[in-house]
């Protein structure tokens, strides 16, 4: 009776997931309710901001007025979660770990859902690598 019950409360929290526009970002990391609450996490701070898009990263900040432009520090386009994790120069040395990884077992790029359930460790581990202070 307890698994039709919590089956039934994640169905609805589902249907409500997929219905928000919210988290835009964050249902690109999390588009099953079921695949993240198996999940375990460890939160740090940057991973907080990669997944929520919210945080130190000027695309966010810009939206809300706190800075006067989105441009990431390395130039080369708007400083989006996207960008520091496929584009930005500045965590070339972080991603090549990162990608290194995830090339023994398939191709790169991997999609965000992947990133974060098949290689939440060495996700985790780029996510906590990047130098905020150069962002």
């Amino acid at each position: 009776m307890k698994s039709e019950v919590s089956e039934t409360s994640e169905t609805k929290w589902q249907i409500k997931w997929d219905r928000t526009t919210k988290g835009v970002t964050t249902k690109l990391y999390f588009p099953k309710v079921a695949d993240r609450l198996k999940l375990i996490i460890s939160v740090i701070s940057n991973l907080t901001m990669m997944v929520t898009g919210h945080g130190n990263i000027k695309s966010y900040l810009y939206k809300y007025k706190i800075i006067d432009s989105p441009m990431c520090t390395c130039k080369i386009g708007q400083q989006t979660t996207d960008h520091i994790l496929y584009d930005c120069e500045l965590v070339k040395q972080e991603r090549d770990k990162l990608k290194a990884e995830i090339l023994r077992s398939e191709n790169w790029p991997v999609s965000n859902d992947t990133l974060i359930n098949k290689y939440a460790e060495i996700f985790n581990k780029f996510v906590d690598s990047i130098p905020l202070e150069k962002l």
